[in-house]
């Protein structure tokens, strides 16, 4: 199996029933998610996850808890690729350059050279306070009787009020100054630890701001503009291909775009219906885009990284990890992947 064939799982959980079952899927890698679920009270969490691996604030694993980590991973005969993100309260002051702002940099650069020691590659982020301000909004039904997240702006209050513990609006200048010393600070690290660094979309993407909160990356020349702060090879995207779907663009398009510069880590596989304002997300193979001709047009790029189902829908009888809609998912994909290979 090549790279390009490639099909993982985000998963908080390294228990080893949940390894089996992801192997027994046809998955090859495994994208680690922290284990605070308390600061991220939306969909899609893994409350009931066990053994997991805690990355967090005044959490940073050691280098033998996460060789400890990739062993049982591997010992599944998966491969742990990477952590999937950090969470807010690991980056929350650099972003808003608060008090604790130095010593949150130095626990990040500590986990990348963590990382690179036990040899693994990629270190998944974002730019976007998770569970302080709404990521989604009233739940739909779709195909049936599943259930599908949505964003409906008309559904906000006051998208305008400042958000929960903020004393002002912030300008987007200061939180592009901001992210500049975080790579700034964070890529060297990342270059000489051979850790690569993947940047994912603020969800919904295209407003530029909400609750008094700049977002950065909600749009194709921001990301540009992130990736160009720092020029690095270990810098490039968490290429989400619903948040791209959200915010109208041709995916086939943009995917073809970061390529050029070699800038794809790795690929959420999921859609929505509908763009902002309103969209809803759903399976797979029945969103905005054609899943068939978006693996096209990844054969076509030369992408050799791993493509993960992100948010999925809740079918009846999933456990709180989504298992079921997961499985789907991850067979989905390696159907249209290996037709579209038998194709070539």
């Amino acid at each position: 199996m090549t790279q390009s064939d490639r099909v993982g799982v985000r998963t908080r959980s390294l228990a080893q029933s949940r390894l089996q079952y992801i192997r027994q899927l046809g998955a090859t890698d495994i994208f680690v998610d922290h284990a605070d679920v308390e600061e991220e009270p939306d969909e899609f969490n893994d409350r009931t996850g066990t053994d997991t691996l805690e990355v967090g604030r005044d959490a940073i694993p050691t280098v033998a808890e996460l060789a400890a980590a990739k062993e049982r991973v591997e010992d599944a005969g998966l491969t742990l690729r990477g952590i999937q993100s950090l969470p807010y309260s690991l980056y929350g002051d650099i972003m808003f350059d608060r008090e604790g702002k130095e010593e949150a940099l130095e626990q990040i650069a500590t986990l990348v050279r963590n990382l690179g020691e036990a040899d693994i590659p990629i270190l998944g982020y974002q730019w976007n306070p998770r569970g302080v301000v709404p990521m989604r909004t009233t739940p739909v039904e779709i195909r049936g009787d599943a259930v599908g997240t949505a964003f409906d702006y008309d559904e906000l209050e006051d998208p305008d009020a400042l958000a929960p513990g903020l004393e002002r609006e912030y300008t987007e200048e200061e939180f592009w100054e901001n992210y500049r010393e975080f790579v700034e600070t964070i890529l060297p690290v990342a270059e000489e630890a051979d850790v690569t660094l993947a940047l994912h979309p603020v969800d919904p993407p295209v407003f530029e701001s909400l609750g008094g909160i700049p977002r950065l990356c909600c749009n194709v020349a921001n990301f540009e503009k992130a990736m160009s702060l720092v020029e690095s090879d270990h810098h490039g995207l968490k290429f989400c291909l619903g948040c791209f779907s959200q915010m109208g663009e041709d995916v086939h398009e943009v995917l073809r775009r970061f390529a050029e510069r070699d800038q794809l880590i790795f690929i959420h596989f999921r859609d929505v219906v509908g763009t902002v304002p309103k969209f809803h997300e759903t399976f797979v193979d029945e969103g905005n885009f054609d899943t068939v001709e978006v693996v096209r047009t990844l054969y076509e790029i030369g992408y050799d990284g791993v493509v993960i189902p992100d948010h999925v829908p809740k079918m009846v009888g999933d456990d709180d990890w989504r298992h079921r809609a997961r499985g789907f998912t991850v067979g989905y994909l390696r159907g249209v992947i290996d037709t579209v290979h038998s194709e070539q």
